[in-house]
């Protein structure tokens, strides 16, 4: 199996075999605690607008988001697992659009496979790619606004990277000193309204949940992803 690490959304494009798009914060985090609120699936789109018009096609939706880390007018919720972790999403489909992961899904067209990648179910993504065992794996650490390198997407993905190779992946406190780094904007007081420091510990908890999030290219363009249980 041949392991390779790229980065933002031209990573994404050329990414080859099993593409991981990798979002710890904090859109891949927040799918999987949707899917575990109970939404039944969740539609990925790049576009704001493209977000509103799938609402009015699905009633029993909710849009989910960011532009600039803020929760996007109009939008029942931002890209914040707090808000996400203490919802009722039971039978609902989710909306979602963000400013790196969900355009890395949208752009992820030359791999075999694509799924979402997060230390919440980083565990889960190395499983699900060991049964499957393909010949190759990209990696995409989306980064900060997917322009610049995010420690905590590099990390995410050295720690499926090693997993993969059949090697012990020990990260120290490389995790817990994310917030001293990267995470630290989830502790600046004028961000608690939309990055609260929860947020943070919700994205950090590695191997919460024992699924994985497969993308499927819709006829209209966006990304459906569906949850596989391990």
């Amino acid at each position: 199996m041949k392991v390779e690490i790229v980065e933002f959304v031209g990573g994404a494009r050329n990414a080859k075999g099993v593409a991981v798009i990798i979002d710890v914060f904090r859109a891949f985090s927040v799918a999987c605690y949707a899917i575990d609120a109970g939404a039944v699936r969740i539609i990925a789109t790049s576009e704001v607008s493209e977000a509103f018009r799938l609402k009015n096609i699905y009633k029993n939706s909710v849009l989910v988001g960011e532009r600039d880390e803020k929760k996007i007018e109009g939008f029942d919720f931002g890209n914040s697992p707090t808000e996400i972790f203490k919802t009722d999403l039971s039978g609902k489909t989710v909306i979602q659009t963000t400013t790196a992961g969900t355009q890395g899904l949208i752009n992820a067209t030359n791999a075999d496979a694509v799924l979402t990648g997060s230390l919440v179910n980083a565990g889960a993504i190395i499983k699900y790619i060991k049964t499957i065992n393909p010949e190759q794996v990209t990696l995409v650490a989306m980064g900060y606004r997917a322009i610049n390198s995010a420690e905590e997407d590099k990390l995410c993905a050295e720690m499926i990277a090693t997993e993969l190779m059949n090697e012990k992946f020990i990260p120290g406190t490389r995790i817990t000193d994310l917030q001293y780094g990267s995470g630290s904007r989830f502790f600046i007081p004028e961000n608690i309204d939309y990055s609260p420091p929860t947020d943070f510990f919700l994205c950090t908890m590695v191997n919460r949940f024992d699924f994985v999030l497969k993308a499927t290219r819709r006829f209209d363009g966006n990304i459906d992803l569906m949850k596989i249980e391990l």
